[in-house]
C-alpha cells in the first residue's frame, strides 16, 4: 500500500494528514483557510489521490503558516508514500484550461528539489487566502516531496481561475508521474535510484 500519516506540530500550526496514492475515494479537508480547502479539493479529485488533511493554524494573524506548513506535510506524505520509487512513470505534466486562464505544471519525482514558478495574480486575497501563498504552498510541497516543479500560468484574468487551473494541473501530473508503469524495472532512471 502506497500510503502516509504524518502529524506535525510546531508554535504556529498543528497538521494531521493522511495520503493514499492508489485510494481515491476518501478526502476530507479542514484547514480553517475556505479557498485552501477548496485548492486541496479540487488537487485530491484530479490526482485521484485519496486525502485527509486537518490543520489548525494561527489564523488570527493571517494564512500564511498554515497554507506553507500544509505544503510541507503533503510533500512528506507523498516522499514517504513513494518509497524508492520503484515502477513508478517519474514524470508528469497537464495543462488545465479554467474558463478563460490556462494553468500547466510538469513536475519530475526525480528526488531533486526545485520550484519555477511563473504567474501574477491581480487579486491580491482571496476570501482570507493570500494568493501569494500560492507560491509557498508549491514551494513547500516541492522541497519536502524532493520534487521538480514547474508551475506556469498563461494567461488568463480571473485570479481564482489561474489558481484553480494550477492545483488541477498539479493534480493530473502528479497523477502521471507516480502510475506504476508495468514497463518499468526497477526506477525510471540511468542512475538506478531516484
Amino acid at each position: 500500500m502506497r500510503t502516509a500519516k504524518i502529524e506535525r506540530k510546531t508554535a504556529e500550526t498543528a497538521i494531521k494528514m493522511e495520503v493514499y496514492l492508489d485510494q481515491p475515494e476518501r478526502c476530507e479537508i479542514n484547514t480553517g483557510v475556505g479557498f485552501l480547502d477548496h485548492m486541496l479539493t479540487l488537487f485530491a479529485r484530479h490526482s485521484r489521490i485519496g486525502f485527509v488533511c486537518e490543520a489548525i493554524g494561527d489564523l488570527e494573524v493571517d494564512s500564511h503558516h498554515t497554507a506553507e506548513d500544509v505544503g510541507i506535510v503533503l510533500g512528506q506524505c507523498l516522499k514517504a508514500a513513494l518509497g524508492d520509487k520503484a515502477g513508478i512513470n517519474r514524470y508528469g505534466s497537464e495543462y488545465v484550461p479554467m474558463d478563460e486562464s490556462l494553468g500547466f505544471v510538469a513536475l519530475d519525482l526525480s528526488g531533486r528539489s526545485y520550484l519555477v514558478f511563473d504567474a501574477t495574480f491581480d487579486n491580491p486575497k482571496l476570501g482570507a487566502f493570500d494568493t501569494e501563498l500560492v507560491e509557498e504552498f508549491f514551494q513547500a510541497v516541492a522541497f519536502n516531496a524532493a520534487m521538480n516543479l514547474h508551475c506556469r500560468v498563461l494567461y488568463g484574468k480571473n485570479t481564482h481561475h489561474k489558481i484553480e487551473a494550477l492545483f488541477k494541473a498539479f493534480g493530473r501530473a502528479l497523477r502521471q508521474a507516480i502510475t506504476v508503469n508495468p514497463d518499468i524495472v526497477g526506477v525510471n532512471s540511468t542512475k538506478g535510484v531516484l
